[in-house]
Parts: C-alpha cells; structure tokens; sequence
C-alpha cells in the first residue's frame, strides 16, 4: 500500500520529535522504587496503555478521522491534560511533528494546522499532528491508532532500559508483552463517545504531577 513505508517513517523510533526525553510519569514510580524491573514495568506500561494512550491521545485521533474541529479538539486535549508536563511534553512533540511534516508529508489539512498554532488559536498537540499526517497519507483509522499507539509504547520501553534499567532483551519482551495491549486498546477506542476524552486514572496524573518537583530526574516530563 501506499502508505505503508511514509507510516514506518512516521513512527519510527528514530524520527526526531524528543520522545527520548519524556517518560510521561514512570520516572515517578522508579524514584518511589514502585517500578523497578521488567514486571513492573510491564504493569505500568499495561495502565497507561489503556487508560492515558486510550482516553486522550487514542480518542483524539478516532475523533479527528471521524470529521471532529480540529482547534477544538486541541482546546479538549489541553484542557484535559492536567499534569503540566505531560501536557508540554505533547505539545513540544507535537509541533516537531508538525514542522517534519510540513517538509516530507505536506499537505492542505498539515498547513490549516500550523496556521492555528501559529495564530496561537491552537497548541499543537502530539496525537493530532500524527492524525492529521496519517489521514492525509490515506492510512485507515485501525491502522493509524495501532501505529501511533505502538510508536509511544516503543519510545517509552527504549527510556525504561536506560532508566530503570532493564536490559536490552527485556524491553524486547515487554513490547511482545505490549501487543495484546495495544490491540485491546484500539477495540476500546472504538467504543467510546466524545465524553470520555480525558477520563484518565487520578493516580497516574498525580504521578506525573510530582515528577516536577522531583529532586533528581532524567526525563522532562
């Protein structure tokens, strides 16, 4: 398909967003000693699949294929991202995405976007810069979620093997581990109405809250 080879590039590890910088809250819970190895990792990265990558990033990109305003899905995911952190780390990822965009995968819908955040009518969120990509490219709605969902879960494992640390073969597993997740996010996602943008585990928020004020930290968010 057509599509298929701009996705790989769109989704790869190496595309310079600074994903590498960003553990969106697990770091928290490697200072409290509560994820410390391959396990609990994996149970970690199992939560913020299907609740944060479900309810924000994951509904927000199914809401814009589906012909949702795309400035006001921005104000929603802004306003729905309570730790400041996670709601910067977005917006900083989402407007490089913007700016390779606009040189290798241009487009109309691509320049409307830019124009809202450059007229400050918009932030430039991650998921809806990846949406806006991906629809313009053709790739199906199934597609695009399993793609975005599994390029986030990839870059956060990449961060635990440096973090925590596991091992190289670890992450491995972990993202075998990841599949089954991701694949029952995508059917979640499906399900779920403009009302449950945002529904996210107050644990994992107040998480990434504290990791501000963290006293020692590898990641920005």
């Amino acid at each position: 398909m057509s599509y298929q080879l701009a996705l790989q590039q769109l989704t790869d590890s190496a595309l310079p967003t600074g994903a590498f910088a960003h553990s969106l809250g697990f770091e928290t819970y490697v200072d409290a000693g509560v994820v410390a190895d391959e396990a609990s990792f994996s149970g970690w990265l199992s939560a913020f699949i299907s609740q944060q990558l479900t309810y924000s990033d994951g509904l927000a990109i199914r809401l814009l294929y589906e012909g949702g305003e795309l400035g006001e899905l921005d104000s929603l995911l802004s306003a729905s991202l309570l730790p400041r952190q996670v709601r910067e780390a977005s917006c900083k990822m989402g407007l490089r995405l913007l700016e390779i965009g606009a040189e290798v995968f241009p487009s109309p819908a691509l320049e409307r976007y830019r124009g809202l955040v450059a007229a400050g009518r918009a932030a430039g969120h991650q998921p809806l810069a990846f949406a806006v990509v991906a629809h313009s490219l053709g790739v199906p709605l199934q597609e695009a979620l399993a793609a975005y969902l599994f390029a986030t879960v990839t870059s956060l494992t990449q961060n635990a093997v440096r973090a925590i640390p596991v091992g190289q073969n670890a992450g491995q597993r972990v993202l075998r581990k990841a599949h089954d997740d991701v694949a029952a996010a995508t059917d979640t996602i499906a399900r779920l109405t403009p009302d449950d943008l945002g529904a996210v585990s107050p644990g994992l928020e107040i998480s990434q809250m504290r990791h501000e004020r963290q006293r020692a930290r590898m990641f920005m968010s």
